[in-house]
């Protein structure tokens, strides 16, 4: 039988992850980075900062403990699958993502941007076997919905958007929290890709955080700053590019 590989350097997602495998009697090992993964391993669980560095086949990487065992322990089923994966997704500069199969609650996470979001959906619809894809995003934060429902068009069966008005934020991940109230609602079912329009106020916006993180020397232009908040370039990029046109 296949047992769960171990492969952190993280002491705490370590010791609360062995807690829980101990708890529930999972057969694991731990491992090094400088070694190689025995072939009683069927998966590896590590952190996402990880990743990189553990070199096999069938890998979890999540910074979730709990989450990472149950995505574990259905990668070393096989066999096990879902009729119907929902990706809930709170939009926002930083957005909440959970995938929810047939109601069991199998990842709940912050995505480092919008367009991040697509390849975390692809990543996870890999580790679980499915038969159909919803996503369901919510209503609020219109550009940064719009650039999360572009960025997923392809990756998914159906987008519908949420009413996000009363979902609720319990634990230290409010995004995530609220992903999962999300992705448990219903909402209206895009026909065709929205278009990403940022309003005057967040072209604003991203102009003053140029101004503090240029430490008060650049201010780039309302176009560059509209490329930013549409997520075509990142604001280092933009300063970068102002700073050329400056020079010529």
């Amino acid at each position: 039988m296949k047992v769960i590989g171990v492969m952190t350097k993280n002491f705490r997602f370590f010791y609360e992850l062995v807690q829980l495998m101990r708890e529930h009697r999972d057969a694991f090992v731990s491992l090094d980075f400088n070694e190689d993964v025995p072939d009683t391993v069927g998966v590896v669980i590590t952190t996402r900062e990880e990743r990189p560095q553990v070199r096999f086949r069938k890998v979890i990487a999540n910074d979730r403990p709990d989450l990472a065992l149950e995505m574990a322990r259905s990668q070393l089923k096989g066999r096990e699958s879902f009729r119907t994966l929902v990706a809930g997704i709170d939009p926002g500069s930083r957005p909440g993502l959970a995938i929810i199969g047939d109601g069991r609650v199998l990842v709940a996470e912050t995505v480092g941007s919008p367009e991040r979001v697509a390849d975390e959906i692809d990543r996870y619809r890999k580790c679980f076997q499915h038969e159909r894809l919803i996503a369901r995003v919510g209503h609020g934060d219109r550009t940064n919905r719009n650039r999360v429902i572009k960025s997923i068009w392809n990756s998914v069966d159906d987008i519908e958007v949420v009413d996000e008005t009363s979902t609720t934020r319990r634990t230290e991940e409010p995004d995530a929290d609220a992903a999962v109230s999300i992705a448990l609602g219903s909402g209206y079912r895009m026909p065709f890709p929205p278009e990403v329009k940022p309003t005057p106020g967040e072209v604003r916006d991203i102009q003053r955080l140029s101004r503090i993180e240029s430490g008060g020397r650049v201010t780039i232009s309302s176009d560059l700053a509209e490329s930013v908040a549409k997520g075509e370039i990142s604001l280092p990029e933009a300063l970068k590019a102002q700073g050329r046109k400056s020079s010529q």
